[in-house]
């Protein structure tokens, strides 16, 4: 049984659907920026905190724990900066409590997932207040917000704007699911990847983008940068793809189009 530690979230509901297609699957997920309905009917949900050790113990007593995957870290800039010890607490602290659990029932198998990247769409994401990029953007052109803000033109960048790197939420889970098998099987006993498309998108790029897909030309309001952004993120997946085979198969243009066909779907 794996234990999926976040995985009522965005990453981690997609993970999860397609982990059990081969594995069973507990979820712990104190439901902050997580949802019930997102939880596959094959899974287990466990409700608690990832720093409770309480509930931790209870878990791996009950159930036989192969391997846990962490999907519960905070991951906003802009959040971090202004709250670092929210993001101490859960991110450092809370995560020895469940490494310190999981050594104390030899269990030895964890892959931590950590990103502040944007995602494309199978599930649609649904955050209260919304961060992502391209929900932003599509939420604007379906008529729910007056205008798209960009945070900064005056990067070093080639329009100015930050540079990031966009995978379908799809594409990560098989990743995901892949270094997990590599770890179970022995194929891996330690890695650490970069997971990304390896090309950057500037916002500006993702903008045109979203107005291309859609056919709505878009209301841009520029701002002044947001503290903790970089101008460039973009990761290289070389190394995952030469020791374990994966790449990103879904560009751009195709995570745009599916998040904007489920954006729609919410309208009715």
């Amino acid at each position: 049984m794996i234990l999926v530690v976040g995985g009522a979230g965005y990453i981690g509901s997609h993970l999860v659907k397609e982990l059990v297609k081969t594995e069973e699957v507990v979820i712990l997920d104190n439901l902050s920026t997580g949802f019930r309905s997102l939880v596959d009917s094959k899974a287990t949900l466990v409700e608690g905190n990832l720093g409770d050790e309480a509930v931790l113990n209870e878990i791996f007593l009950k159930y036989p724990i192969k391997a846990v995957m962490h999907f519960a870290a905070n991951s906003l800039v802009g959040e971090s900066v202004q709250d670092p010890y929210k993001y101490y607490d859960n991110n450092v602290g809370a995560t020895l409590t469940l490494l310190n659990t999981m050594l104390k029932h030899d269990v030895k198998n964890f892959i931590f997932s950590s990103t502040a990247a944007t995602y494309g769409i199978e599930i649609g994401e649904s955050h209260d207040p919304e961060t992502h990029l391209i929900p932003i953007i599509l939420q604007h052109l379906l008529g729910q917000r007056e205008k798209i803000s960009v945070f900064g033109t005056d990067y070093d960048t080639e329009d100015g704007t930050c540079i990031r790197d966009y995978i379908h939420v799809t594409d990560l889970a098989q990743a995901h699911i892949i270094a997990l098998q590599a770890l179970l099987t022995g194929k891996k006993d330690t890695a650490i990847y970069n997971l990304g498309n390896g090309k950057g998108f500037s916002v500006k790029d993702v903008i045109d983008t979203c107005e291309k897909v859609t056919g709505v030309k878009p209301t841009v309001e520029y701002a002044d940068r947001r503290p903790g952004d970089p101008a460039r993120l973009v990761a290289s997946a070389d190394k995952i793809y030469e020791e374990l085979g994966w790449k990103a198969s879904i560009n751009l243009e195709e995570i745009i189009e599916s998040a904007w066909k489920w954006h729609k779907s919410q309208m009715n």
